[in-house]
C-alpha cells in the first residue's frame, strides 16, 4: 500500500492535509524538527507517526509531499529524488486533490483561518464536508461533497488552485519579503480570480477587491448598501453580535454569532452569502453560525485567577487592532494588555509606525524579541525600535514574566505568529507558583 510521507508535517497546512488523508483511509506519516508545535496535537490524536528528519525515513512505496518551506536540497527530498520516489509540493498536491469535490477557497490578507473554520462548520451541518484550516486542523469525509480550504497568497501559492468558488476577505500589503507593494499583491489576487470556476464572494468595502475582474459572477458583501449582501442593524453585546442581512437591498434574515468585532461580522456575512448562493437551508445556517467554537490561536481564551489570558495569531497591524477591538467588546470594564512578539524583521521594519499605532489601542503594551523565520534569522532593527514609538511600552523576557503579575483583573492578549506561546507558558507557570 502506498504511504504518504510529509516532509515538514508540523506545518499548519501540511498537518491539516495529513489529517484529511488519514481520515479518508490512506496511510500517512511524516517528519519534522523535534521542537513542539501546536499543530502536532491533531496528528498525535489521529495516531499519525511523526519522525525526526532523516534520509533513512525515505524508502520505496512512499509518495513524498514536500512542505513549501523546504528546498530540494533538504536531505529527505534529495534522497527521494535520488531514489526516483515521487515528490509533490504541498500546494500542487492540494490543487489536484480538490478537483474531486465542490471546492471553496478562502483567500485574503486577514481572516482566512477564521472564515475557513466558520464555513467548514456551517456547511458540515448540511452536507458531508472535508476541510483544511490554516491552524493545523484537517478533517476528511470519505463521501464529502464539499472541500473548504484556506488558500494562502504568499509566494503566489494559491495560483496552484482552480476552485469552484472563492471567498476573498480583503487585499492588504503583507509579506514584504516577497511582495513589492500593494499593486503586486493585487496582481496575485487578480490572477487567482481568473482560476475560479463558478463564483467569487468578495468584501465589497475593500477598494482593491472592487477592481477584481473574473470570468464568473463576483458577488460583493459588506456594510455598505451597494453590496449584494449587506450586514446592517448590528447589535454588539458582551455575549456576541446580532445583525440583519439584506440581499440586494431586500431583507433576508437576522443572524447571531458568539464572536466579537466587525471583522467577525464580515467573516459570517461571507459564509451567509455562499450558503445562500448554494441554496443551503437558512435555518441551518443560522443554527450553525451560533454554535461555532472558533479556531486555534484566534482569540483563544482562559481565565487564570483574576486575569483573562487570550492567545491570538494577530501578527500585522490590522489584525492587532481587530483583536484589541474584540477584547474591548467582550470585556468593556477591564484593562486590555497587549503582549506582542513581532514576526519577521522585514514586516516589522516595513510597518513599524502602523504596529506602534495599532498596539497603542491597548492600555498597556509589552514587547518580546522579534521572531525571525526560516527565511531571515536577523535584521537591522531590534524590538527597541518599536518600543521607542509606543508610550510606556516595556520589553518582556521569557525568564522574567513577573511584570504581568501586577495587572490584576485585566485581559492579557499574547499576540504573534512566531513562538509567542513560550512566553505565555512561562507566565502561566509563574502564576502557578504565586
Amino acid at each position: 500500500m502506498n504511504v504518504y510521507h510529509f516532509v515538514g508535517i508540523k506545518g499548519s497546512g501540511m498537518s491539516a492535509l495529513a489529517q484529511i488523508l488519514h481520515d479518508m483511509g490512506y496511510e500517512v506519516q511524516g517528519s519534522d524538527v523535534e521542537k513542539y508545535f501546536f499543530t502536532q496535537k491533531g496528528l498525535e490524536e489521529s495516531g499519525i507517526k511523526i519522525l525526526p528528519f532523516s534520509r533513512e525515513n525515505i524508502n520505496q512505496g512512499l509518495t513524498v509531499i514536500a512542505g513549501n518551506a523546504f528546498s530540494d536540497t533538504h536531505e529527505e527530498i534529495d534522497e527521494a529524488m535520488k531514489m526516483g520516489i515521487p515528490v509533490i509540493r504541498y500546494h500542487k498536491f492540494l490543487g489536484e486533490f480538490m478537483q474531486k469535490f465542490t471546492s471553496i477557497a478562502i483567500a485574503g490578507a486577514h481572516g482566512k483561518t477564521s472564515t475557513t473554520g466558520l464555513l467548514s462548520h456551517v456547511i458540515s451541518g448540511s452536507k458531508p464536508t472535508s476541510y483544511l484550516i490554516g491552524d493545523g486542523t484537517g478533517h476528511g469525509e470519505k463521501d464529502a461533497q464539499y472541500f473548504v480550504f484556506e488558500a494562502c497568497e504568499y509566494r503566489r501559492h494559491f495560483l496552484s488552485y482552480y476552485p469552484d468558488y472563492a471567498i476573498m476577505t480583503n487585499i492588504d500589503f503583507d509579506h514584504p519579503d516577497y511582495f513589492a507593494n500593494i499593486d503586486d499583491v493585487f496582481s496575485a489576487f487578480q490572477e487567482m480570480a481568473m482560476h475560479v470556476k463558478k463564483g467569487i464572494f468578495a468584501y465589497g468595502d475593500d477598494e482593491q477587491l472592487q477592481k477584481i475582474q473574473a470570468k464568473v459572477p463576483v458577488l460583493f458583501y459588506g456594510f455598505q448598501e451597494e453590496n449584494d449582501f449587506q450586514a446592517t442593524n448590528i447589535e454588539k453585546t458582551t455575549f456576541g453580535t446580532k445583525f440583519d442581512v439584506f440581499v440586494r437591498n431586500n431583507f433576508y434574515a437576522s443572524f447571531e454569532i458568539p464572536t466579537f468585532g466587525n471583522h467577525n461580522v464580515l467573516n459570517a456575512l461571507s459564509v451567509i452569502a455562499l450558503c445562500h448562493y448554494e441554496e443551503i437551508n437558512t435555518e441551518t445556517t443560522k443554527e450553525y453560525l451560533k454554535t461555532f467554537q472558533g479556531v486555534k490561536r484566534r482569540f483563544t481564551e482562559k481565565q487564570v485567577g483574576s486575569q483573562i489570558i487570550i492567545d491570538d495569531y494577530a501578527h500585522n497591524p490590522t489584525e492587532i487592532k481587530a483583536t484589541i477591538d474584540s477584547a474591548r467588546q467582550k470585556y468593556p470594564d477591564k484593562e486590555i494588555i497587549a503582549v506582542f512578539q513581532p514576526h519577521t524583521f522585514t514586516r516589522t521594519q516595513t510597518f513599524l509606525m502602523e504596529f506602534a499605532q495599532s498596539l497603542s489601542e491597548a492600555d498597556r503594551v509589552f514587547l518580546c524579541e522579534i521572531f525571525g523565520s526560516a527565511r531571515e534569522i536577523h535584521g537591522q532593527l531590534t524590538v527597541n525600535d518599536l518600543k521607542d514609538k509606543i508610550s510606556g511600552a516595556q520589553i518582556l523576557q521569557e525568564e522574567d514574566m513577573s511584570p504581568l503579575l501586577q495587572l490584576k483583573d485585566s485581559v492579557i492578549i499574547f499576540m504573534g505568529a512566531g513562538d509567542i506561546q513560550k512566553y505565555q507558558r512561562a507566565y502561566e507557570v509563574l502564576l502557578e507558583t504565586n
